[in-house]
């Protein structure tokens, strides 16, 4: 799964990546978790692309309440073509959501004295990415104020991953934006074979702080060094 990921670069570099006017106040982060506003590119209905502010766990259109938008945080790929929460978005309201690194947790032994320890996931360069996400619009009934959300797609780890974690979000390369982003692009099948693994030989992972597991610990020392568990 993506349950945390860090935006640190410029607004200058997200920019210049995105070929985007970059959000007002956008500014780093490093610990971003659910629940939270994120931004992401999307196609606007004018044809444009633009960065947008989402709230990252999605809430399909059809549903009653919010409740269940921290647990949509993330969407599979095998499923996400054909899951009543996803469908609709992933056939119209395709997304980038942006980011310089992903945090996951390799767990290391068993039972009551198991560690997990966090790795920071980017590319080589440390350049930004765009990971492939859906958006939705939904409307509160009760107070009819309209909320976007969004999810981040995950598939299988790739070599740079499985010793980690089984799971990773989709980074998609530059070459397939314009088609992930078209909202008139309906091939199920083309869309679906994008959702695959990043190339490993251009990232790299480091272990980190062990700060980044409170969401409360939002500066720069979240990416610090780990202190080595004993076990």
């Amino acid at each position: 799964m993506c349950g945390r990921y860090a935006m640190t670069s410029s607004a200058h570099a997200l920019a210049d990546v995105f070929s985007v006017e970059v959000l007002p106040g956008v500014s780093p982060r490093y610990n971003i978790a659910p629940t939270t506003s994120v931004p992401a590119v999307v196609v606007d209905d004018s044809g444009a692309r633009t960065m947008a502010a989402f709230r990252w766990g999605l809430i399909p259109s059809w549903a009653k309440d919010r409740k269940g938008a921290a647990r949509m945080i993330n969407a599979r790929a095998e499923t996400v073509a054909s899951k009543p929460s996803f469908r609709a978005a992933f056939r119209r309201r395709r997304a980038l959501v942006v980011a310089d690194g992903f945090y996951e947790w390799e767990r290391i032994g068993a039972g009551r004295s198991a560690k997990k320890i966090p790795h920071l996931v980017q590319l080589k360069d440390g350049a930004p990415f765009g990971m492939a996400g859906l958006w939705e619009r939904w409307v509160d009934p009760e107070t009819d104020e309209e909320l976007r959300t969004c999810t981040i797609i995950t598939t299988e780890g790739n070599a740079v991953m499985r010793p980690i974690h089984d799971r990773m979000p989709v980074i998609l390369p530059d070459t397939h934006w314009e088609r992930w982003l078209d909202p008139l692009m309906h091939d199920k099948d083309a869309l679906v074979e994008m959702l695959v693994p990043y190339d490993p030989g251009e990232m790299q992972e480091r272990r980190v702080s062990a700060a980044v597991g409170n969401v409360r610990n939002q500066g720069s020392e979240v990416q610090g060094p780990y202190d080595e568990p004993e076990l």
